[in-house]
């Protein structure tokens, strides 16, 4: 890993912020001129510190603010019953986001919905057709309080 200047992380900062400032307005964030904050932003970028930019899109204005994580086990833990799961899961477009994780179960789902009807139809017709699924356990977020893409560094 490379050693990060100030400079460096108050750009990565500001961009896990607000990834839309021009070159120009980052340049006077950080007290430098244009060509240099270019290099620096490139260089980030192509050292993979910045993976992509993106639009966060407000899921209440597209009628999808019903958030559930839901907790999976595998029926048997062996690498095709995994990779097939994460095969299945990468396909669903309601799950947001998926870990692997220890514990009493072996992923969490991130899944966005309407309400709890369409949750139960996601889980009896999309969660229900993958095969390598053991159990559930569905818990209901009540309000997002926080929400941050920063790294704190």
């Amino acid at each position: 890993m490379e050693e990060l200047d100030g400079t460096d992380l108050l750009l990565l900062k500001i961009l896990g912020n607000n990834s839309n400032y021009t070159i120009k307005e980052l340049a006077a964030k950080v007290s430098l001129s244009p060509s240099p904050v270019f290099e620096r932003v490139k260089r980030l970028e192509s050292n993979g510190y910045i993976k992509k930019y993106i639009a966060i899109l407000d899921p209440e204005k597209f009628n999808q603010g019903f958030i559930v994580f839901c907790n999976i086990k595998l029926k048997q833990h062996d690498r095709k019953i995994g990779h097939q799961f994460v095969e299945d899961i990468l396909k669903i477009d309601e799950v947001v986001e998926c870990y692997n994780i220890s514990g009493d179960f072996d992923f969490i789902l991130k899944v966005y919905a309407r309400d709890m009807k369409h949750y139960q139809d996601f889980v009896f017709n999309k969660l229900g057709s993958v095969k390598s699924i053991g159990s559930t356990h569905s818990t209901f977020a009540m309000a997002e309080i926080k929400n941050s893409y920063n790294i704190s560094f």
